[in-house]
């Protein structure tokens, strides 16, 4: 298996999200994580690829990690429930991200046979295994067709905090006071 080009890549926190959303990374690649937002966020991910919690940090501050093995890790912030973000890192320099047309390119792959596969967020994984075909590239095609990719209505992202529990209510119990 080929190794892609390790590099550095980063996933802002900002107005409450993750940006991008979804960030694909060669195997070995660092991640920093800015805090752009007025407040602390803490970036955790305990599914699948990297497990990892890199703790409360306060605005302006950065964290960063490295990815060093292939996998998708779902990563979420134990302060805001609202927020998530998905980091695929892949053993291959081979990949690419759609664009809101559904259109990919990967460019500069040699002549050769390869295994094509897929992923979507909220895709089962049956479905996306289903998606998984040889391909032929050669130097004289361009294209591999189509691809019928279900259009999955994007699951809410129900998960626990970090400890396993579910998030505490942000706005206390009781009246709310507004400042006139």
């Amino acid at each position: 298996m080929r190794t892609a080009s390790v590099r550095k890549a980063v996933l802002v926190q900002k107005n409450k999200i993750f940006e991008p959303h979804v960030l694909v990374i060669p195997v070995g690649s660092e991640v920093e994580f800015p805090n752009k937002d007025p407040f602390f966020h803490n970036v955790f991910s305990l599914f699948e690829g990297k497990r990892f919690d890199l703790g409360l940090y306060e605005a302006g501050s950065s964290r960063s990690l490295r990815f060093d093995r292939p996998g998708i890790s779902y990563l979420f912030c134990n302060i805001h429930s609202e927020m998530s973000a998905v980091i695929i890192a892949l053993d291959t320099p081979y990949y690419a991200i759609s664009n809101r047309a559904g259109e990919i390119t990967v460019p500069n792959v040699p002549a050769g046979r390869y295994m094509l596969h897929v992923w979507r967020e909220g895709s089962s994984t049956d479905a996306l295994k289903g998606l998984s075909r040889p391909i032929e590239v050669s130097g004289d095609s361009t294209s591999i067709g189509k691809l019928l990719v279900p259009n999955n209505a994007p699951l809410a992202v129900t998960h626990k905090n970090k400890y396993g529990r579910d998030y505490e209510n942000p706005t206390p119990p009781g009246q709310i006071y507004n400042d006139r």
